[in-house]
């Protein structure tokens, strides 16, 4: 259910999207060798993932020949497919190993994540060029050490508007200067 629209939300704003518990350093240890250990099963399976993909939007094209509907929903659970493409949440980086516990390090990863999509969101549009993205999500991996009210806090700051989120996996965000016409009116990633 998303965070956003539960009743809490409204009455308490999002004061309770904390920082996660330390996490104790044997876990730590045991998530990242598990990583090492599956890194090469995942990379398999990204490149099954992503033949299945190119196969899916080449069968896509051939039946959208015939039928409209049958070939965008080809392409839906291709990209749908393709969006699943990350490393499972149990998996531990090197950073987070190394970092776990320190606020100032997740503070500026933070500060670091949501400036790049800000410059990117903010930046003037140019001619014969994609727009650039009004939505972003932050992922939990990012905030996990300082909570989501800190990331809602500095991305209010620079302009962002929460949208419905699930501060357990990610916080979503929307470019509001798009909505009075300005610079970067646009969805791509």
């Amino acid at each position: 259910m998303y965070e956003y629209k539960d009743a809490r939300f409204v009455q308490a704003g999002t004061e309770h999207w904390v920082a996660a518990p330390v996490r104790p350093r044997w876990q730590l240890v045991l998530g990242f060798v598990g990583m090492i250990a599956y890194i090469p099963v995942w990379c398999v399976l990204a490149a099954v993932k992503i033949a299945a993909f190119i196969v899916l939007l080449f069968l896509a094209e051939i039946v959208e020949a015939v039928s409209d509907s049958g070939g965008r929903k080809l392409t839906a659970l291709s990209d749908r497919m393709l969006e699943r493409l990350r490393l499972p949440g149990w998996c531990v980086t090197w950073p987070e190993l190394r970092h776990e516990g320190d606020t100032a390090y997740h503070r500026a990863r933070v500060d670091e994540v949501v400036g790049r999509w800000t410059a990117r969101a903010s930046a003037p549009r140019k001619p014969n060029k994609p727009l650039w993205p009004v939505e972003c999500e932050i992922p939990w991996r990012v905030y996990h050490g300082v909570g989501g009210h800190y990331v809602v806090e500095t991305a209010t700051a620079q302009g962002w508007e929460l949208r419905p989120s699930e501060p357990q996996v990610s916080i979503r965000l929307w470019w509001s200067a798009a909505t009075q016409g300005e610079a970067g009116t646009g969805t791509a990633e």
